[in-house]
């Protein structure tokens, strides 16, 4: 991005690493933070999160000059909630001058033409509308972005926060790297989750800050090594590293690797040394051989596995991997967690993941930033077996309805009837979801770009049934839903997404 001339209180774009360009506020830092040494930058603070940081000057664009460029190459829903942010507040700021303005005129005393007021270098103040003569602005200010009303009790008012950055409890976890001071060690994790007793006994556990997106994340003093950089494991530990963790890779494809050494993380050869040097090593690969391979394989992480080391399984496997899995760790005197988690490409990327949790109750406290990173919500299910099984029935679930779907697109064609206009029906009523959205325009435009691939959501189908067997459970539409992706598979569809489940219903 060209180099532009910016002031306090200016809009603009503000790109970070591998993340799209993003709108902001250039904002005074608080005093106690130095600016990267070499680098002319400004400091950002970004609508639709609680995110800050240093940004370099040719990594930012003004906001109006290339808002219609920026909205043209960035279509998410949290992306477009930002610039909403950015629209009401100038929409505010406008209806504050103009009234000031009235009301100057009214007095007889000459209006303003300076709608803002910029501040100076020193000036820790983050509003860039405080004007002293005026009252408090904070009506003036954005909507905050849809998380952090989840977060809000009923009746509660939503405000941009105006106090000082210093003084803001979502800076140090962004910039970590960059403060002087160390941030604070993290809250007991019993006071930052909300506490479900369920019916059943078992334990369901949401973070009630939990998510990448508003930047209140403490990270763990714990050394984080990751395994496998898929679909998924990318983009959790692209958030990992953006939220200050200290991560350790691997993956069988090296290459994979040498971006996110670029951005922060260290490189681990094997899969034992990655064990050997963590704290805790989360693996996140394709299916139980590979679960099983990595852990117990040649140079594998029970090679590396010593007392109070942690493991954490991510991988969607079937229950009987994961017990024997928990069992060869905790032999080595281990803690043991399975932790498979249930979203897409996109989800992993936005840091917006449900995390299922099983096992050790102490490796998922000493996770608590990790899953928060990755993550909007986690659950703790119990005993090592029990999130493996819920997550085989939540994919379950969600690739019987896929192919249903596809089902409906063709059998719309075949009948004569518009295959859009089914969609357009479909999302009007009570079926609407984001995910029917995506996944029938993917199939109207022939876009099969993996975003989950079908081979991965045939596996967890066949995992399904088998669990169905031996609880003497039918699964009579699985059983049919599952035909129809052996059917995509023998198409050659494997390492497409799973809406191309489709192309086995026209040929």
């Amino acid at each position: 991005m060209a180099a532009v001339h910016l002031r306090i209180g200016d809009l603009v774009w503000g790109k970070l690493g591998r993340y799209p360009p993003w709108p902001g506020k250039v904002v005074s830092p608080p005093k106690d933070l130095k600016k990267p040494r070499g680098k002319k930058c400004h400091f950002v603070k970004f609508f639709g999160t609680e995110d800050h940081a240093w940004i370099k000057v040719e990594q930012l664009k003004p906001y109006h000059a290339h808002k219609e460029e920026m909205i043209k190459i960035n279509k998410g829903k949290r992306f477009q909630q930002a610039v909403d942010a950015v629209e009401d507040y100038l929409k505010k700021a406008k209806g504050k001058e103009q009234n000031s303005e009235g009301k100057a005129e009214s007095k007889g005393k000459k209006a303003s033409n300076k709608p803002l007021k910029i501040l100076d270098e020193d000036d820790e103040d983050l509003s860039a509308l405080k004007d002293p003569s005026e009252k408090d602005l904070t009506d003036s200010d954005p909507e905050p972005s849809a998380i952090e009303r989840l977060g809000a009790g009923p009746g509660s008012g939503f405000k941009w926060e105006s106090s000082t950055v210093k003084n803001d409890p979502h800076f140090h976890h962004f910039l970590l790297s960059q403060s002087e001071k160390p941030a604070s060690s993290m809250e007991p994790i019993s006071k930052r989750l909300k506490i479900i007793e369920e019916v059943t006994g078992s334990t369901s556990i949401q973070a009630a800050d939990s998510t990448a997106i508003n930047g209140s994340i403490t990270p763990t003093d714990k050394r984080i090594g990751f395994l496998g950089l898929g679909l998924m494991g990318s983009g959790i530990v692209s958030n990992l590293l953006k939220m200050g963790h200290v991560v350790t890779v691997w993956n069988r494809t090296a290459e994979k690797c040498d971006l996110f050494i670029q951005e922060g993380a260290r490189l681990g050869r094997t899969p034992a040394e990655v064990a050997s040097m963590c704290d805790i090593t989360f693996s996140c690969v394709s299916d139980p051989k590979a679960a099983r391979d990595l852990v117990m394989g040649p140079s594998g992480v029970l090679q590396g596995i010593r007392p109070g080391k942690c493991y954490v399984e991510m991988s969607t496997v079937d229950p009987e991997t994961i017990t024997e899995l928990s069992q060869v760790i905790t032999s080595r005197g281990g803690r043991f967690l399975e932790a498979p988690v249930s979203g897409s490409q996109q989800l992993s990327n936005e840091g917006m993941l449900v995390i299922l949790a099983a096992g050790d109750r102490t490796v998922y406290e000493d996770c608590s930033s990790c899953f928060q990173a990755m993550g909007k919500t986690s659950f703790f299910l119990g005993e090592a077996g029990n999130a493996s099984k819920m997550m085989l029935i939540l994919n379950m679930v969600q690739g019987s309805f896929m192919a249903t779907i596809a089902e409906g697109l063709t059998l719309a064609q075949a009948t004569g009837q518009s295959q859009q206009t089914f969609l357009d029906i479909l999302c009007q009523g009570q079926m609407a979801s984001t995910f029917v959205d995506q996944k029938c325009q993917n199939i109207l435009q022939g876009n099969f770009k993996p975003d989950y691939y079908l081979k991965h959501i045939q596996k967890d189908l066949r995992l399904a049934i088998s669990m169905g067997d031996m609880a003497n459970h039918p699964t009579p539409m699985a059983a049919a839903a599952n035909e129809v992706y052996k059917r995509a598979k023998a198409l050659d569809q494997s390492d497409n997404d799973i809406s191309a489940v489709y192309r086995a219903y026209i040929h």
